[in-house]
């Protein structure tokens, strides 16, 4: 794996205060979701996480950015379904082996079916895959330097999981605003949801193949997005060269603190530092703009705002109860 290597700090000092989850209504006949969930049940369930995502996150810290890009790609409809292995022989093939997550890094899977495995064996069958996930997603979102947040609990598992459904509920790398909104508002998110989540780019990599053609071919004109700051696209240029030899190079989301979840991403989308064209997007659209600004000035404004945009995500198409979900033992498989 190459990347782009920059440098960066790490945040330090006392852990950012706890960020409280909204109330919700009751789903059904279930017990509505809550921080407390499984107190009786299981009540050492975040500790048990806890114990897996600490020591995954000592041994490589990028698995903080591979976790949370498996959640944002179960979403939306987060309902572990991605974690779902294609069956030998079946017609259709998962989630998971759909050509928009085939880059996912196994390393993300891994631990989370660490985590299940420890989870099971202290509480067999209570914890859904999704809890355990979105549980992981949180941790490594503060490991990285990001908000700790409640996680509210109580979400079964997806039963369904088919690659077909991947293409019309993810955002596409080249999509337009609009696109973005569109998609974005199919799902019960706003303008703000669109770009607060985007704010996940502050960590992470993206693979060459999505920035080729912003940097060497926009728009069929043989020639670079004009508005890239011009020493970042010399670097882009050199570790992804036009032809050849990229399939496997990824660059920083966030060039100017890779490793950190900040919220310098919304300043280098201010200095056209965006590496994606749905990156760039965001600053350069005059409704969303604005929102950028905003999040650039107020590091804790990003942090509250991701915490509460991470909860309404992960609530699309909530599976409570066996008519519409499952438990499952085993998060690569089917009960």
């Amino acid at each position: 794996m190459t990347t782009i290597t920059t440098s960066h700090s790490i945040v330090s000092g006392p852990p950012p205060p706890v960020i409280k989850a909204a109330k919700n209504a009751t789903h059904g006949h279930h017990r509505k979701l809550s921080i407390d969930y499984y107190a009786k049940t299981c009540p050492e369930v975040e500790k048990l996480v806890a114990s897996v995502t600490s020591e995954q996150f000592k041994a490589a810290p990028a698995i903080a950015s591979a976790t949370i890009r498996l959640f944002f790609h179960d979403c939306f409809g987060c309902d572990a379904s991605i974690l779902i292995s294609s069956k030998l022989g079946s017609k259709e093939l998962a989630e998971r082996d759909a050509s928009q997550n085939k880059n996912l890094p196994i390393e993300a899977f891994e631990g989370i079916n660490k985590a299940k495995a420890l989870v099971e064996g202290k509480c067999l069958g209570v914890v859904s895959c999704t809890d355990i996930l979105t549980i992981s997603t949180r941790d490594y979102v503060h490991l990285a330097g990001g908000p700790y947040y409640e996680v509210k609990k109580g979400k079964w598992d997806g039963k369904i999981s088919k690659a077909s459904r991947v293409p019309s509920n993810i955002p596409h790398t080249n999509a337009t605003v609009d696109e973005l909104l569109k998609l974005f508002n199919s799902k019960g998110l706003n303008m703000e949801d669109l770009v607060v989540l985007s704010g996940a780019h502050t960590i992470g990599y993206s693979h060459c193949k999505y920035i080729i053609n912003r940097i060497y071919n926009y728009k069929g004109t043989k020639q670079p997005q004009p508005n890239i700051d011009p020493k970042l696209l010399q670097a882009l240029r050199m570790y992804c060269p036009h032809h050849g030899g990229n399939e496997d190079i990824v660059v920083p989301f966030d060039v100017t603190t890779p490793y950190t979840f900040d919220h310098a991403y919304y300043g280098n989308l201010e200095k056209n530092m965006g590496i994606l064209i749905t990156d760039q997007a965001l600053y350069l659209d005059p409704r969303t703009k604005p929102i950028v600004q905003s999040l650039s000035k107020d590091k804790q404004k990003f942090f509250k705002a991701f915490a509460q945009a991470m909860e309404k995500m992960g609530n699309i198409h909530l599976k409570r109860g066996r008519k519409h979900g499952e438990m499952r033992k085993d998060c690569s498989s089917h009960m």
